[in-house]
């Protein structure tokens, strides 16, 4: 991986980690189209095989770390940066639920509960599912399904939430109750489909429970402080060696240094946005953009 590699998938994942665009679509896509898809066995610099599973009796071939496969673990890791641009942006909200847990700010602690509710059902399933996920969804094919898929969704709960919300009192993120956390955080498990995006089910999420968009989307921010900080540090703890040898510690951390500039600036321009025109331009972007890929990878198929 080169400093261009790194500085463009840093810039990716922080301008898409927190729209509802798939900020994980994008980087399959981004790491096909800078050949870092490759299957390719990865070798340390004294010229040894780097293992993600050292041979041992039970198997004596072990399993060699590919390019592919680091590719995919720095691509987890460097939501690192985009965690900490949610972390200086919400200080205020993240210092108010500091205080619930030290008893000192109901708010807050109602806040944390609903947060850590709504985490439950992604942990679950990430774990369960895990491996199928890795082996099955995570091709350009599933990401074209579920980016069109996802536009369209995005288009027809932006039209119903248009209709309503001229005669429905909207909710404060403090209004929201046990289930409907629940509820919310349900719908973040639909986007371990990649191309899906968490942002967006969590938006949506926050729409049919009748937030307001910014405070939808200020939940979501939130919830993916807590999902991708357990993703992060999961896939660290899991891969975290052999990435290290094949790609150094400064890489990740350029990366996520990239990645934490462009989120901040993604988060500030998106809940201005969002108050002001809704979602829709995002549905239609998730179109054009699964039309176009599908041309590009399958246009031998259709000639």
């Amino acid at each position: 991986m080169s400093l261009f590699d790194s500085t463009v998938l840093g810039i990716v994942e922080g301008l898409t980690e927190y729209l509802p665009v798939s900020s994980t679509g994008h980087l399959i896509l981004a790491a096909h189209f800078l050949d870092l898809s490759e299957e390719t066995i990865l070798l340390n610099e004294e010229g040894e095989v780097i293992y993600l599973d050292e041979p041992d009796s039970e198997n004596p071939a072990g399993e060699p770390f590919t390019l592919k496969a680091a590719n995919d673990a720095y691509l987890i890791i460097i939501q690192f940066g985009a965690i900490a641009a949610v972390v200086v942006l919400y200080w205020k909200r993240l210092m108010s639920i500091l205080m619930g847990m030290l008893g000192k700010d109901p708010d807050g602690l109602k806040l944390l509960r609903n947060l850590i509710l709504a985490f439950i059902p992604a942990a679950v399933i990430g774990l369960l599912f895990e491996d199928l996920i890795d082996q099955y969804l995570f091709g350009r094919g599933p990401v074209v399904i579920a980016l069109l898929v996802g536009g369209v969704a995005i288009l027809v709960v932006d039209r119903w939430h248009r209709k309503r919300v001229s005669h429905e009192t909207e909710k404060d993120l403090n209004d929201l109750t046990l289930t409907q956390s629940l509820f919310i955080g349900s719908l973040q498990c639909v986007a371990m489909w990649p191309g899906t995006s968490r942002s967006m089910m969590t938006i949506i999420g926050g729409y049919l429970v009748r937030l307001s968009p910014t405070q939808a989307a200020e939940f979501s921010f939130l919830l993916g402080l807590v999902t991708l900080s357990a993703a992060s540090l999961y896939k660290g703890y899991k891969v975290g060696l052999p990435l290290m040898e094949a790609f150094g510690w400064w890489m990740p951390l350029f990366g996520c240094i990239v990645a934490a500039v462009s989120a901040a600036a993604a988060v500030k321009w998106m809940v201005n946005y969002l108050g002001r025109h809704g979602l829709g331009v995002f549905g239609y972007y998730r179109i054009i953009l699964a039309l176009v890929l599908a041309w590009v990878f399958y246009k031998d198929l259709l000639i």
